[in-house]
């Protein structure tokens, strides 16, 4: 686990990391690109997986160019993997604290074994002093396993979805779970308006970071509208440092529902 520059989180935990969606702004891609791989044994340095299926119970090592081993945070690339080891990191933590999980990776990704996730979830349970944060950009996935009850009605478990425009898909969830929204990058306009954020207790804002080519900044129209449609709801509004430029610091919300 590690403290996080990540505005509303005090942590993140990736028991599981890596992802098959090859969004162009995803940050957790090139980290992996940069830092993966692990020791072959022969003074090289491999990202081939010699599993059926990337599963760790032990860390894999990797040696840096200036001669120091580290246990590798990517041994197989960006290839989607369980890290075992990293199940029991929350209970070692007394210190109630709010850990986004899955920061390099979609947990609740299609490719993402139904086991791996209720591992993680477990592993959640075992260690309730913490508040959880879940984000998705597949978040059908909530609901299937919410339909086999799998999916833990706790007040501590946040279950959020990604949204970057219109086409974004969320979840809709229950009156009995708390359920959130990540828009972020905000890459269009949402026309957000009566009943657009459901139950959703709370609504993050952030613009695209990053040098990509073709990054978009949004505009302080866009954001407004989330604002205002959030409003109407009674949800929280957090918006990313990003945004300062956009809207400007004096307008800057930064509220939590927890808070």
């Amino acid at each position: 686990m590690n403290k996080t520059d990540i505005e509303w989180a005090d942590m993140t935990w990736n028991p599981v990391v890596g992802c098959k969606r090859g969004c162009e702004y995803c940050y957790a891609r090139r980290y992996a690109k940069r830092f993966g791989g692990y020791d072959k044994g022969d003074g090289t340095i491999t990202t081939h997986c010699p599993l059926p299926r990337a599963e760790l119970h032990q860390p894999l090592t990797i040696t840096r160019r200036n001669g120091k081993t580290v246990n590798s945070p990517f041994p197989f690339g960006f290839e989607p993997m369980l890290l075992r080891y990293r199940l029991e990191e929350p209970q070692h933590i007394k210190e109630p604290q709010t850990i986004f999980v899955g920061s390099m990776a979609d947990l609740f990704g299609r490719w993402v074994p139904t086991r791996w996730i209720v591992e993680v979830l477990d592993a959640c349970a075992a260690a309730p002093q913490h508040r959880y944060m879940f984000l998705t950009k597949n978040p059908e996935r909530y609901a299937q396993l919410d339909e086999l009850a799998l999916l833990p009605h706790k007040d501590n478990f946040w279950y959020g979805s990604t949204v970057t425009g219109k086409g974004s898909k969320r979840f809709g969830g229950s009156i009995t779970l708390n359920t959130f929204l990540s828009i972020e990058p905000l890459h269009e306009y949402l026309d957000a308006g009566i009943g657009s954020f459901g139950g959703d207790r709370l609504i993050i804002i952030g613009a695209e970071t990053g040098n990509r080519a073709g990054k978009i900044t949004p505009e302080k129209a866009w954001v407004d509208n989330i604002v205002e449609a959030a409003d109407l709801t009674h949800a929280a509004v957090f918006m990313k440092d990003s945004l300062k430029p956009i809207v400007g610091w004096m307008n800057m919300r930064r509220e939590l529902p927890w808070d």
